[in-house]
């Protein structure tokens, strides 16, 4: 059944289909909750926060219009004030990156150093895009982890297709400059050193 046909049903009455819906999209919503929050330590946060957004929606599918946004667009939405909101609760939690989306799996390596190293390069990109301003941030995560398109972005930030261009151009260039002086290779250096001299 697609979208379209569950909300149909559930609004005709058959509310256990509502489950249907909710495990189609609840892996998705609880990792974009995750990555709009601080840190791992939020887990059972991030838990909540997905299942008040998921109640929220069930709350308001009656008003749902798929002319307006897809069902997808309008859950992210959900979920985005939601996190947004609990955050200006607690004005001493701030938006940024989970740890989730950029983790790398422990004991994959066979050497320690290697798994040292990708843990360290990891941090520095999770703190990279932590440091964005939230528009930009919450953009680079939807496109980049979440994989939504240009128009979803638009319709979920609230904002048009061309902001999210832009929003997108400006937290890749943050991200980029932040992260530059970690990861220049000393052969290029050399090399244009040489080209020069």
């Amino acid at each position: 059944m697609t979208d379209s046909q569950l909300i149909r049903e559930i609004k005709d009455g058959n509310v256990q289909l509502y489950d249907d819906l909710m495990r189609r999209y609840e892996r998705k919503i609880l990792a974009f909750i995750y990555h709009m929050l601080k840190s791992a330590q939020m887990d059972s946060l991030a838990e909540d926060l997905c299942n008040e957004t998921f109640y929220k929606a069930y709350r308001s599918l009656h008003s749902f219009r798929e002319v307006e946004a897809t069902f997808s667009t309008w859950l992210y939405t959900i979920a985005r004030n939601t996190v947004l909101s609990e955050l200006r609760k607690n004005r001493n939690t701030s938006v940024s990156l989970d740890q989730s989306g950029l983790e790398p799996h422990a004991g994959t390596d066979a050497m320690p150093e290697m798994s040292a190293l990708r843990n360290e390069k990891v941090s520095m990109v999770r703190n990279a895009i932590n440091n964005l301003p939230e528009k930009q941030r919450s953009a680079l995560i939807l496109r980049e982890y979440d994989q939504l398109d240009y128009q979803e972005i638009a319709n979920i930030l609230g904002q048009t297709v061309s902001s999210v261009k832009s929003l997108l151009f400006r937290a890749r260039a943050s991200v980029k400059l932040q992260l530059e002086p970690y990861f220049l290779d000393p052969i290029s250096e050399e090399y244009e050193g040489m080209k020069q001299g």
